[in-house]
């Protein structure tokens, strides 16, 4: 390989690697803008005390948290509840869901 070849295959790489730097950037932007959108919307749906007991809830479980919270922002949006949502409501909420799990026993002999 000569050094004008090998010059052009390194310009290539830095091409590539700014391209998906540039994409990762993109994207993780798009998430935050997403993130805070969801976030603006809670505060409408929510009370604040309501929201503090979501935000324990994510530190314990965070997938759970984040399936509940779009799933309460959808039935906000097709008027399906009460808003604001109060602590109380969303207690209620939260026993009804971990009801609807199955429980697993175990049985030794």
């Amino acid at each position: 390989m000569s050094d004008d070849e090998l010059e052009e295959l390194r310009k290539r790489k830095l091409l590539a690697l700014q391209q998906k730097v540039a994409e990762e950037q993109k994207q993780a932007q798009m998430e935050q803008q997403l993130e805070q959108q969801k976030q603006a919307l809670l505060r409408r749906i929510l009370t604040p005390e309501a929201r503090q007991r979501l935000t324990n809830l994510k530190m314990v479980k965070p997938e759970f948290t984040e399936q509940l919270e779009l799933q309460l922002i959808q039935l906000a949006q097709q008027g399906k509840l009460p808003i604001p949502l109060t602590d109380a409501q969303l207690k209620q909420i939260l026993i009804q869901l971990q009801s609807q799990k199955r429980e697993i026993k175990i049985r030794r002999r």
